[in-house]
């Protein structure tokens, strides 16, 4: 694996948005945006993975509600229960990381590989829970697909806490796609996850730039 440098200030929170769930009986939680503490979780999934097992580690960080694409859109706990895991686990690394002004939601993108010879690249939505803890929400994995160069640092990016961020309107997709969209509490960050009738499936981010939703991301098979 690449070892991989992080700035000083992925470290530090960079906004202060809005107020969330806390513990029980205690303050309510401030969500910020933290794209440090996103990298790291994504960099422990992956540790986790060699030393415990690929599925017991995708088990072990999985939001309730997670959902993978094997191709088809499942149910995470559901597929992944009694699953045993392979000989040789995949191993990846993020390049990226783009976070909702909040923290509420954020995605990592890069590159795995798996012996013999599997490679491509993935895209991970990562939800804040309600205890200030991240899990991941989705998990796409495309075989052969590259998403850029290995960087010598994690490139990270927050979505403007300018307020006005609307839902994107939304445009209906070819028949027989099998489509979801979703967005952070504050509409900062917005994704849709689709998979075709060919089971082609696609990524596509979008972050909020203060007066428009910018494309950050496509991820797509090739």
């Amino acid at each position: 694996m690449k070892p991989f440098a992080l700035s000083l200030s992925l470290a530090l929170t960079l906004c202060a948005c809005t107020a969330g769930p806390g513990r029980p009986g205690g303050p309510p939680l401030r969500l910020t945006a933290n794209p440090g503490a996103v990298i790291a979780a994504d960099l422990a999934f992956n540790s986790m993975a060699q030393t415990k097992g690929q599925w017991s580690a995708f088990q072990a960080t999985a939001a309730p509600d997670a959902e993978m694409f094997v191709p088809q859109r499942v149910v995470a706990a559901e597929w992944l229960k009694g699953r045993a895991d392979p000989t040789v686990p995949a191993s990846w690394q993020p390049h990226s990381v783009w976070s909702s002004c909040d923290g509420s939601y954020a995605v990592t993108t890069g590159e795995w590989q798996q012996q013999p010879g599997a490679n491509g690249a993935y895209a991970t939505l990562w939800q804040r829970q309600d205890g200030g803890g991240l899990k991941w929400l989705s998990d796409m994995s495309l075989p052969g697909t590259r998403v850029s160069a290995a960087p010598e640092m994690i490139a990270a990016k927050v979505a403007s806490c300018t307020p006005g961020a609307q839902i994107a309107p939304y445009s209906p997709p070819p028949p027989g796609t099998d489509a979801h969209a979703g967005h952070s509490r504050d509409k900062t960050l917005q994704w849709s996850v689709d998979v075709d009738a060919r089971s082609n499936r696609t990524f596509t981010l979008w972050l909020w730039n203060g007066k428009s939703l910018d494309p950050a991301l496509r991820l797509t098979e090739q």
